[in-house]
């Protein structure tokens, strides 16, 4: 193998544990739920998701599922749950 590409795996690999690197502007994801999928969206700093509860309260469980999951690599605006993790 190439030293060059022995180099960016390595760097990949730091990258890859350095979070705080990535910054989402824009997602679309699919998620599947319990019952059903659903389509997660955050574009110009808002959350969708095309299940019921979202367009009632503006938020759901699969929207916060992804704030969590992705925490330190959304902006601070796409933060709009904060998370106890005793609950």
């Amino acid at each position: 193998m190439q030293s060059s590409l022995i180099g960016k795996i390595e760097k990949a690999k730091r990258y890859a544990q350095e979070k705080d690197r990535i910054t989402f502007s824009d997602l679309t994801a699919k998620f599947r739920g319990e019952n059903d999928s659903y389509t997660i969206r955050y574009h110009e700093g808002k959350w969708n998701c095309t299940c019921s509860f979202f367009s009632n309260w503006g938020t759901c469980s699969h929207t916060m599922a992804f704030e969590k999951i992705l925490d330190t690599m959304l902006p601070e605006e796409a933060l709009t749950t904060r998370f106890d993790d005793s609950l």
